[in-house]
């Protein structure tokens, strides 16, 4: 019997392929978004857009999610070989040694660029970088701890801008939970789409441990909190524009919540997590509005 081709120790289209470039876009897009229409200017007083601070925080974000990416689908190579077998690059399109040692690099590289930018925000770069790789190597494991890690990773990405520049920072923050909820409900999706490889390799999240329509309860009581905390805020806010746009996004969130309820097959869940995508998109988007 022939020997199995060795995998190449790297290629850059396993590279782009693991760091998912167009959830990295949407990432800085978010951020970009936020210095521009909720910041406005910088410390000193100048368009943010000229604050050369701005650019290395979004690198810093891109280049730890990318790591982040890495090292998930480092632990995660035997599900993903059961749930999505096409999709796997480690020890196909890279080595996993080259995957654990980009993984290393990038981590180091955006916690430094982090530090640059502000030490506060050097600090909070390797609290995320470890929690990225606690969160691949034992978090998603267990149930409902890894979807809200990863969670309040995302919305973090977007409250750090307002932590940094110190300004609008509740309205930052109601966009920050934003993105924290519908990724929440994004990732148990995800759970659900991939319980198969999950239950066969230990897992013990949300759909294993509880079944598939306690699962959906799950989402629809998190879905009824997430419009709650943003009522809230928006409230608090008094921005009528703000009413406006999240009122014609409930719209979408209402189609969206229905598509969950008769959601039964694999493909069903596939098409809800890029619903939620765009869901995040459009939500980003509004900031243009306000």
């Amino acid at each position: 019997m022939k020997n199995q081709k060795a995998s190449p120790t790297f290629t850059l289209s396993a590279f782009l392929k693991i760091i998912r470039p167009g959830n990295l876009l949407l990432v800085a897009f978010a951020q970009l978004m936020t210095a521009f229409f909720l910041v406005g200017s910088s410390k000193t007083g100048t368009p943010v857009l000229l604050d050369y601070h701005l650019y290395l925080l979004i690198i810093s974000t891109v280049i730890l999610t990318a790591s982040g990416y890495m090292i998930n689908d480092y632990y995660d190579v035997k599900i993903d070989y059961v749930n999505r077998p096409d999709a796997v690059v480690v020890g196909r399109g890279m080595k996993r040694r080259m995957v654990m040692i980009l993984h290393t690099i990038m981590n180091i590289l955006g916690i430094l660029i982090g530090i640059l930018v502000h030490p506060k925000v050097g600090a909070i770069t390797f609290i995320a970088a470890f929690l990225l790789w606690l969160y691949s190597n034992s978090l998603k494991r267990l149930p409902f701890i890894g979807n809200l890690t990863v969670a309040s990773l995302t919305g973090l990405a977007i409250w750090i801008v307002g932590i940094y520049y110190q300004k609008s920072e509740l309205l930052i923050l109601t966009y920050a939970i934003f993105a924290f909820f519908i990724n929440l409900i994004r990732e148990i999706l995800k759970d659900i789409e991939d319980r198969n490889g999950d239950r066969k390799h230990g897992c013990r999240t949300l759909p294993i441990v509880l079944g598939f329509r306690k699962t959906k309860n799950i989402i629809f009581i998190i879905a009824i909190l997430f419009v709650a905390a943003i009522l809230f805020v928006t409230f608090k806010i008094n921005e009528p524009l703000l009413f406006l746009y999240f009122g014609l996004l409930s719209i979408f969130f209402i189609v969206f919540m229905v598509k969950i309820y008769r959601a039964d097959r694999k493909s069903h869940f596939t098409e809800l997590s890029t619903f939620s995508k765009v869901l995040m998109l459009t939500g980003i988007m509004s900031m243009g509005f306000l």
